[in-house]
């Protein structure tokens, strides 16, 4: 098995938590170490790898092969450019970059050297998203007429990361987890004709949106994404409208809180739902309306690094390709007209 010799530029949450235990585990990588500005802290996780001193000495070590760019989203752009540049593959964390013009760059650039670049998209493999596409690709409910995707929390305090928080092209929960539902609605459902966006400022002291709501508009469909921090009594985060059914779930996937708790994704059981959180299908069967729970499907950031590595060694398809980067920034950019001006954007 060929191994892909693979370095992060970061070692906060998004390294320790999302990356290097995937890495890590799978066959196919090799986590060789990762860039530490100030805290020396992945030795103390995984001994034997490198805490580079410096951006530079990543890029000038011929045997890494593919760069994980996990740095804040005003950075990403100019990371990945001189990643690609430097003949590396590159997986990019949320946002993919800050414009729509930085991503086509980026997009083109890896096609040029003929590199792998996939962005790192990874609530399409959470537990409650696999069961809510399952539902709608299986037919149950009929042609899907509306649809309401909700990332709802109750956090009313300021994140004390400054770059979250502070106002900047990069900052906004437009920004932070728009990407993620956009995504899940493209990946689902394709490209809209046209949209329409309310971002707020809701916290006190707040200087970034903190509220979205997003309308997307299909030919035959309506779906709309909210995000937003004073949600302390959630509804189902999940809503589907067929012409045959109804299918509601709640946001449950495990893996981020298991993987804060230092557990590694290595257990056969990885990462099941509790039947409490099992969604609701309300629908049609043989003529007669049923109403039922249905089990979750396991959730597994896992395959993501499966789906990098068949595209690197086998030349396959990114498992979330720069060109679906691409139509995701396209969208949180006219989700900002939309709201600057108060109009429908046409897409």
């Amino acid at each position: 098995m060929h191994t892909i010799k693979t370095a992060l530029l970061s070692y906060g949450m998004s390294g320790s938590v999302f990356h290097a235990p995937f890495i890590d585990l799978h066959p196919g990588f090799e986590l060789t170490g990762s860039w530490e500005r100030s805290k020396k802290l992945i030795q103390k996780d995984y001994p034997t790898v490198a805490s580079y001193p410096s951006f530079e000495s990543i890029l000038n070590d011929a045997s890494i092969e593919l760069v994980i760019v996990n740095t804040p989203t005003g950075t990403h752009y100019n990371f990945t450019k001189k990643v690609l540049e430097a003949g590396k593959h590159a997986v990019v964390e949320k946002a993919f970059t800050i414009t729509a013009a930085e991503a086509i760059e980026l997009e083109a650039l890896a096609k040029e050297r003929n590199l792998k670049l996939a962005v790192f998209q990874n609530r399409r493999w959470d537990s409650d998203f696999k069961t809510v596409k399952k539902i709608v690709k299986s037919g149950v409910l009929g042609e899907i007429v509306e649809v309401t995707f909700s990332y709802e929390a109750y956090l009313p305090k300021l994140n004390t990361k400054a770059h979250l928080e502070e106002p900047s092209p990069a900052a906004g929960l437009i920004r932070d987890r728009g990407p993620h539902m956009i995504d899940q609605a493209l990946s689902l459902f394709g490209y809209p004709r046209a949209l329409f966006a309310d971002l707020a400022i809701v916290r006190t002291n707040s200087q970034v949106n903190d509220y979205f709501e997003l309308i997307l508009y299909y030919e035959d469909k309506r779906v709309r994404l909210k995000g937003g921090f004073l949600a302390r009594e959630m509804a189902p985060s999940y809503i589907v409208h067929g012409k045959e059914g109804s299918f509601l779930k709640s946001r449950a996937d495990k893996q981020e809180d298991r993987l804060l708790a230092g557990e590694k994704p290595n257990t056969d059981n990885w990462c099941e739902e509790p039947e409490s959180e099992w969604g609701i299908l309300h629908a049609e069967r043989d003529g007669k309306a049923f109403r039922e729970r249905v089990p979750s499907e396991r959730g597994n950031y896992l395959d993501f690094f499966e789906g990098v590595y068949q595209a690197i060694v086998n030349n396959q398809i990114e498992p979330v390709t720069a060109a679906e980067g691409v139509q995701t920034m396209k969208l949180i950019e006219a989700a900002i007209e939309s709201a600057d001006t108060g109009c429908v954007v046409k897409l």
